[in-house]
C-alpha cells in the first residue's frame, strides 16, 4: 500500500534529515559512513545551487531524497539533468515514494525546459532498475560509459 508522502525542494532546513539519509546512501553504494563529508556536500550543493534535491516527508519525517545536477548536451544542444541520487529509507521501501520522487524531479525539469533525465546505477540494483523502467526510462544501448581516475 503506498505511503502518504509530501514531495517537495529541500532547503538548508533538512540538512540534518538528509545527512543521515545521504550517508546511507552512500553506504549501499560501498562507500565507508562519513557523516561529516555527506554534511559538507550537501551543505555546499544547497548554497551554492550546484544540486537539486527533493525530499519525501511522511508523518515519519523525511523518508527518501533525489538529487539532481545540471548538465548540457553539445551534441543535441539542449540542457538536461542528471539523477545522481535516489533514496529511500529501508523501512519505507516499496510504498511508492521512491516512484513519488521520481515523479517530482519528472515534473520540475520538465518546468525547467530540460530535454531529458539520465541516470546511472549499479548493475545488482535491479530494484531501481524495475522502478526506473516502469516510469519509462530507456537503457541506453548504443553509448559507453568510460571513466577516467584522477586522484591516483
Amino acid at each position: 500500500m503506498p505511503l502518504p508522502c509530501n514531495c517537495r525542494m529541500a532547503t538548508l532546513d533538512d540538512l540534518d534529515a538528509l545527512v543521515i539519509l545521504f550517508d546511507h546512501y552512500r553506504q549501499f553504494y560501498e562507500c565507508p559512513p562519513d557523516q561529516g563529508a555527506a554534511r559538507a556536500w550537501l551543505d555546499t550543493n544547497l548554497r551554492l545551487g550546484r544540486s537539486v534535491i527533493f525530499v519525501a516527508e511522511t508523518n515519519a519525517g523525511i523518508q527518501g531524497f533525489t538529487q539532481l545536477f545540471p548538465a548540457l548536451c553539445s551534441v543535441d544542444l539542449v540542457h538536461y539533468f542528471v539523477l545522481y541520487d535516489l533514496y529511500v529509507c529501508d523501512h519505507a521501501r516499496r510504498g511508492g515514494i521512491g516512484r513519488s520522487l521520481m515523479e517530482a524531479a519528472r515534473e520540475w525539469a520538465t518546468a525547467q525546459g530540460a530535454a531529458r533525465i539520465d541516470l546511472e546505477t549499479a548493475r545488482s540494483n535491479t530494484a531501481g532498475q524495475q522502478l526506473y523502467q516502469r516510469l519509462g526510462y530507456q537503457l541506453d544501448e548504443v553509448f559507453l560509459k568510460f571513466s577516467l581516475d584522477l586522484t591516483e
